[in-house]
């Protein structure tokens, strides 16, 4: 398939998307490049390939939530605020961003 520049014209009219005429010419060459992509894609041999829904759609291995011990570790909030520039019970204070 090919794609000229009368194609690109109403694509991008029906699009509603203004493009200048001097445009049409290069906007034709690069959809055709992305449809030669498309093209070899075509050809790769998924013979034997399970299909996917998703590609998160996987179970992920998951390891405890435990509270690790040193200076970056947890149970020192004073030390996470220390740096803070303003702070209240070892929470940050920032300004109020939505009325």
């Amino acid at each position: 398939m090919s794609i000229d520049k009368d194609t690109v014209r109403k694509v991008a009219h029906l699009a509603r998307i203004a493009e200048p005429e001097e445009r049409l010419e290069p906007l034709a060459a690069e959809l055709n490049g992305i449809l030669g992509w498309i093209e070899q894609l075509n050809e790769v041999d998924i013979e034997g390939v399970e299909a996917m829904a998703s590609t998160v759609d996987v179970q992920l291995p998951m390891r405890d939530d435990v509270l690790q011990d040193g200076p970056t570790g947890g149970g020192q909030p004073e030390n996470v605020t220390a740096n803070a520039p303003k702070s209240e019970d070892n929470f940050f204070v920032v300004p109020k961003v939505v009325e």
